[in-house]
């Protein structure tokens, strides 16, 4: 008897999960498309990552291949651009948390602070606009204002000073553009998910502070940062995953002859050697090596995170 009445109990949950699901259809539908892209773009490929341990030839294909084990990581670790890839990758990404990361959020606590709806949301549209911008505009531009014989910032810099400076053709000064370009683009952008946090703020605490007398410094600095200090963790979370993921685009289209000492990273060195020189095995294990150190990057600081005491990503 205890049998059945256990089986009878699976079935009713089992029905009630699919009644769960047509009750919700609409809501997995919409859910669906992205399901779909992330396996056919993110996870199917994943099974060509087997090229990284063999000598790739396109005449022979992935399985025809020979296996030659970790070869093509050990030749990618060997090879004398290693450290110089590294150390400009780190450079930038960690130029990049410490100048760019805090932007958004002090964006996003200065749009709090409006009141006037209609103006906060002018201001809003005005700096979500330059995300929406391509590289490659985003690129002449930067070449129409800062070229020595004619840019506009040279000029006026030129005029006020006597001398230009050359940020474009400058080793030393491309980290800084790129970093510039990237606090541009993407700080108002990056303002949505915090402000969605903000949103969420219980606004009796607010009421119950001010009856105490504090201020907008205090209210912020006591009630706003701490309430969203989960959001901004599982976002640094993120950004520390993505240390060694640069950007592709932005960095081949900035780069030159003159700043290649200091341009040169992982990802642009990966679509040189395998799309442009064919290495598709020894790009592969570049690759690899990227994804896997960004993964123990968000395993680690999503532990270090829960040890003092965040929920962290899961």
């Amino acid at each position: 008897m205890a049998g059945k009445n256990k089986n009878r109990s699976v079935k009713t949950n089992e029905m009630s999960n699919w009644q769960y699901f047509l009750r919700h259809k609409g809501l997995y539908f919409m859910v669906l498309p992205g399901v779909i892209y992330f396996l056919m773009f993110r996870y199917v490929p994943m099974g060509g990552l087997v090229i990284a341990f063999k000598d790739y030839s396109p005449f022979k294909g992935i399985w025809g291949s020979a296996w030659v084990g970790l070869l093509q990581f050990k030749k990618f670790f060997d090879t004398p651009d290693f450290f110089r890839l590294l150390r400009n990758t780190l450079g930038i990404s960690i130029l990049q948390l410490i100048a760019f990361f805090p932007m958004p959020i002090i964006l996003s606590l200065f749009l709090n602070e409006i009141r006037h709806s209609a103006y906060k949301r002018t201001i809003q549209t005005l700096v979500y606009i330059p995300h929406f911008v391509s590289w490659v505009i985003i690129a002449s531009l930067t070449y129409q204002l800062f070229n020595v014989k004619d840019g506009a910032v040279n000029l006026i810099f030129q005029n006020i000073t006597g001398h230009s400076f050359d940020i474009l053709s400058k080793s030393s000064s491309f980290w800084g553009m790129i970093v510039g370009q990237d606090i541009w683009r993407e700080t108002g952008y990056g303002t949505i998910i915090f402000l969605a946090a903000l949103a969420g703020v219980d606004q009796e605490m607010y009421e119950a502070a001010r009856m105490d007398g504090a201020g907008r410094f205090k209210l912020m600095w006591h009630i706003t940062l701490p309430s969203i200090k989960s959001t901004v963790i599982m976002m640094l979370i993120l950004r520390v995953g993505g240390l060694l993921n640069t950007g592709y685009e932005q960095i081949f289209l900035m780069r030159n002859d003159l700043n290649m000492s200091m341009a040169d990273v992982f990802d642009t060195y990966i679509f040189t050697r395998g799309i442009t020189n064919g290495q598709y095995s020894f790009s592969a294990a570049a690759g690899m090596f990227k994804s896997v150190v960004g993964m123990i990057l968000v395993l680690g600081s999503d532990r270090i995170a829960k040890r003092f005491g965040e929920s962290g990503l899961y």
